[in-house]
């Protein structure tokens, strides 16, 4: 067997595995494995990612506002293109969503109410009577996932890291004072420090390495493609209903995005769309929205993965040296540059500067304590 001797191991190599290896880069020697011939081929791979201030768990508000800054101006090189486009995003209230959709503009930042004629203007779609009432965030953006996720893996790759792909890690274990990964061709991987970052796979790696799972949850949500017609949608907002039944966004080549924005429980596997949420997806873009689908050109699913409380698990687990990096649910792109930065000052025993905040409602440690309770 071989041997190869790090300073971190990093376990996935999707957006928070790409962006742990790359904060921890800078000061350490760093190998990413990834159980996949391709790094980011599961839920990073097929995420349509929008950056939404008021979107997520309070810990993921936190470093979402913090990541802005990122987006706005990435690091030299990071890549070849601007990582951020502006879209709003429109919140319709349907006569039975207007209560809710009062709330979300109570507790959200940046977040105002729009006339109706408003939104009508920027949609033409939009059928008349479905909404009682609408607010606008105008402040979001589109994500260039692929950049940003490439760009981090560059970063580390440029320190020195190793991306080792079609490295599932079937043994893990801590023995004097240092980590090992034995992958499926025999290589043992070994570093003081260990972070899991396998997304939907999460608690079977704590199982692998021996440790208690923290109880994760992953969720499937379906999209589909379809052509608008008539209508250029290439600068529509993103469009969905308060009660979060279903949203709408552009695509390239002037396509649709369609998602009935479901969350369906299920073991982490390579996720397929299922006919009958195609169908829903439809139909409920339908009742707002005017725009006949005579095929759907394309179509597929995600696993977005939740903790019990929805928050993320960031930082040291109950072992020494094992840190957690899972749980981003579908807010895992617009707070990857903040997330990484704190797993790297945490990792380090830096103080986290502004993301204090979000450490103890990160903290991984917390699903334990509920349990012994």
């Amino acid at each position: 067997m071989v041997s190869h001797a790090f300073d971190a191991l990093v376990i996935g190599a999707g957006i928070a595995g790409a962006t742990a290896a790359a904060h921890l880069s800078t000061t350490r020697r760093v190998a990413l494995l990834e159980a996949e011939e391709s790094a980011g081929y599961h839920a990073t791979g097929r995420s349509a990612a929008i950056w939404i201030r008021n979107y997520g768990s309070p810990d993921a508000r936190i470093l979402t506002a913090a990541s802005r800054a990122f987006f706005e101006s990435p690091p030299p090189g990071f890549a070849d293109a601007p990582l951020m486009r502006p879209r709003p995003v429109v919140h319709l209230a349907p006569p039975d969503q207007v209560d809710q959709l009062r709330a979300m503009i109570a507790e959200g930042d940046d977040m105002h109410e729009i006339a109706l004629a408003e939104v009508q203007a920027m949609v033409p779609a939009l059928r008349p009577g479905y909404a009682a009432m609408a607010a606008i965030e105008s402040d979001c953006f589109d994500i260039d996932v692929a950049a940003m996720h490439q760009g981090f893996l560059r970063q580390a790759r440029a320190a020195g890291g190793t991306l080792a792909l079609r490295a599932r890690a079937g043994r893990i274990w801590r023995e004097a004072g240092a980590w090992h990964a034995e992958t499926a061709s025999g290589a043992i991987f070994s570093a003081p420090v260990i972070v899991n970052a396998a997304g939907a796979w999460g608690d079977e790696v704590a199982r692998i390495a021996g440790l208690d799972p923290i109880g994760l949850q992953p969720k499937r949500r379906t999209a589909c493609i379809v052509d608008p017609g008539d209508y250029d949608c290439t600068e529509w907002p993103l469009l969905g209903d308060a009660g979060h039944g279903w949203y709408v966004r552009a695509e390239a080549r002037r396509k649709l995005m369609v998602s009935p924005a479901d969350e369906t429980d299920t073991a982490p596997y390579d996720a397929q769309p299922d006919e009958y949420d195609v169908a829903v997806a439809i139909d409920r873009m339908q009742r707002a929205l005017d725009i006949p689908v005579a095929r759907i050109e394309h179509r597929w699913a995600g696993l977005r993965t939740f903790t019990p409380d929805r928050g993320l698990a960031i930082g040291e687990g109950a072992e020494p040296g094992f840190f957690w990096m899972v749980g981003q649910g579908g807010y895992g792109m617009q707070t990857a540059p903040a997330a990484g930065a704190l797993l790297a000052a945490l990792v380090d025993g830096r103080n986290p500067g502004a993301l204090a905040a979000a450490v103890p409602l990160c903290d991984p440690r917390r699903f334990a304590r509920r349990q012994a309770a």
